[in-house]
């Protein structure tokens, strides 16, 4: 049976929760430090504890677009701006997930959703990212029609978080891809 954490990741952890402490206060962004902190550090757990990657990978896309907020906050505060400043920022953030192909993954093509022909990790990551800036904007909305209020407290968390929740849900109830053989039987 394998145990919970040795040596090194109990000290990890230790450290991180040690240092989530000192922080205290964020600006009004997209997504608090502490939550954009606690996201990162809460995959490389998830994959530690055998979660599957479909799901890791939802998360993933979801604190890739964070990055790509906090991002853009600091483009705001620089005054940087340029044509489709937002967008380019947000995809390649998101694009950062190719560095995790350089060293820890390899891509593997498999059918997702009888559509597409992708690797089942990249996919759920790019759903992930959608799922949040969908969340998001809903939010938004949902705010904007409430006469600019929330309509409880911390909603801007919830909404997105809960978002991501199900998506993971039906990915783990659901797998997203099938082996070709399963779909076209020869």
């Amino acid at each position: 049976m394998k145990t919970f954490m040795k040596g090194k990741d109990m000290l990890f952890t230790v450290v991180l929760l040690c240092s989530l402490m000192l922080i205290k206060s964020a600006l009004a962004n997209p997504a608090c430090a502490v939550c954009t902190i606690a996201v990162g550090a809460s995959l490389e757990i998830a994959r530690r504890l055998g979660v599957d990657d479909s799901v890791v990978g939802v998360w993933a896309g979801a604190f890739l677009v964070l990055l790509g907020f906090w991002t853009i906050k600091w483009f705001d505060k620089k005054g940087w701006n340029f044509k489709y400043r937002d967008p380019i920022i947000l995809i390649l953030s998101v694009a950062m997930i190719g560095f995790m192909y350089l060293g820890k993954l390899s891509y593997h093509s498999e059918v997702v959703g009888f559509i597409f022909y992708l690797d089942p990790f990249l996919f759920s990551v790019i759903i992930g990212a959608i799922v949040l800036i969908w969340s998001s904007n809903f939010y938004q909305w949902m705010k904007k029609k409430n006469g600019g209020h929330a309509h409880f407290p911390f909603e801007k968390v919830v909404v997105p978080v809960a978002a991501l929740a199900l998506t993971s849900a039906y990915f783990y109830y659901y797998p997203i891809c099938q082996k070709a053989s399963e779909l076209y039987p020869f």
